[in-house]
């Protein structure tokens, strides 16, 4: 079978697949997906990066969840834009978004990336099996969310969801080292005092207190920006009828 044909082959399967499946379980099921497939945006791992780094300073975990964030990023935008695959539904009639349309690339799908390369980080750092069925769990299910939502075909999803395996463990066993070596020799230069895994004293300081929450407000405008936008052209179409 040649290159082309089987491309040809996974995209019929692509498409038989998120046509049976997608908006299965109604409206409830649709919000509950919604609501799970929040975790799969870049929003967690920035405000994990800010709790770990100012409020409550551990530079392993730091390190770990650094690595693991930067290694997706450095692999799936490149790859999305190389490829720049349709969404299913910019190119089926029959999908229904039922989302805020995404306006990135299709494939591989960066949900399915965070997820499970989440899942594992915290598996691993916590070292629970309850937890790491949990976690997995849950990254299967939000995985999924991203068919029964129409914004990726399944191929998108099981790629990205491999992306996060490779990613946490070249992360893990590669990059974090490096990196809690890096900060380590950068904390000898550091003039305030260093308090590690407690919450920071520093937060007596009006000034840091007032920029971690500017970190955490930038983080939740960017989340939430399109959601706003919209709510404000709803707004706008409503007052001009």
């Amino acid at each position: 079978m040649d290159f082309k044909k089987l491309l040809m082959n996974i995209d019929e399967w692509d498409r038989k697949i998120i046509l049976k499946y997608n908006g299965i379980g109604g409206k409830p099921f649709t919000y509950f997906l919604r609501f799970l497939s929040f975790s799969g945006r870049e929003t967690i791992w920035m405000c994990l990066i800010t709790f770990y780094f100012f409020i409550w300073y551990d530079p392993r975990i730091f390190s770990y969840i650094s690595t693991t964030f930067l290694i997706g990023v450095l692999s799936i935008a490149p790859i999305k834009k190389k490829i720049a695959r349709s969404r299913p539904f910019e190119v089926m009639n029959e999908i229904k978004i039922l989302e805020p349309e995404p306006t990135s690339r299709s494939f591989p799908s960066w949900h399915a990336y965070n997820v499970i390369s989440q899942g594992l980080l915290f598996s691993y750092l916590f070292n629970s099996p309850i937890l790491t069925i949990f976690f997995v769990s849950t990254s299967l299910l939000v995985s999924f969310s991203r068919i029964q939502l129409g914004s990726h075909y399944p191929s998108d999803v099981i790629v990205g969801f491999w992306l996060g395996i490779i990613g946490f463990y070249i992360a893990a066993l590669i990059f974090t080292p490096i990196m809690i070596m890096i900060i380590s020799f950068l904390e000898q230069f550091v003039i305030l005092e260093i308090h590690y895994q407690t919450i920071s004293p520093h937060f007596d300081n009006f000034l840091y207190s007032f920029s971690v929450l500017g970190i955490f407000l930038i983080i939740f405008l960017i989340a939430f920006y399109k959601r706003i936008k919209e709510l404000f052209n709803k707004k706008e179409k409503s007052e001009k009828n």
